[in-house]
């Protein structure tokens, strides 16, 4: 993995997180993207498995904001979120990556686990991946490739292992949008 594709990667994120555009991360910037989840899934932003998104993304705002020094009422900037979530995806080590995102990925399976067994099949998989803008096709081929265990299921520790390979640019799937 390249520090050129890690760097884009996360400028990328910073950018689909920053849902006014005006250049700093805000609180308010997580719940639009928990409202867009839910909208790409048809949950009602009031419900039990979207205010639990919600949640997530606050820890997640939160985590950042105090790694950056800002506070949590503070604007994280894109070189303060470059250098936070760069230490903690490639220096924080997995424990610490998958306690600070494995919640947000948890409530997104909340959301799309239609049979509530906590664990995502291909067919709810296809329709994560399409509510951020992957394509039916590609999904199937992602899905395949996260599960690494070949069970037809996707566990909250092979999604966050996903997470984590796609930052390290071992793969190509990018499952938070």
């Amino acid at each position: 993995m390249t520090t050129a594709i890690a760097n884009d990667r996360l400028q990328r994120r910073f950018d689909k997180w920053d849902a006014d555009a005006n250049g700093v991360l805000e609180r308010g910037d997580f719940h639009e993207e928990a409202a867009k989840i839910a909208h790409a899934f048809g949950k009602s932003p009031d419900s039990r498995e979207v205010e639990a998104l919600k949640d997530a993304f606050d820890g997640l705002f939160d985590y950042l904001a105090r790694e950056a020094g800002v506070g949590a009422a503070g604007a994280v900037t894109r070189d303060q979120f470059l250098q936070v979530t760069g230490d903690l995806i490639f220096r924080g080590g997995e424990a610490n990556f998958n306690r600070v995102l494995g919640p947000v990925v948890k409530g997104i399976i909340g959301i799309c686990d239609k049979n509530a067994d906590g664990q995502i099949n291909a067919d709810e998989f296809q329709a994560w991946l399409s509510g951020v803008g992957v394509n039916r096709a590609e999904a199937k081929e992602a899905f395949q490739q996260v599960d690494t265990n070949g069970d037809g299921e996707l566990s909250l520790e092979e999604l966050l292992a996903a997470v984590r390979e796609y930052h390290f640019g071992r793969l190509d799937v990018e499952l938070l949008g």
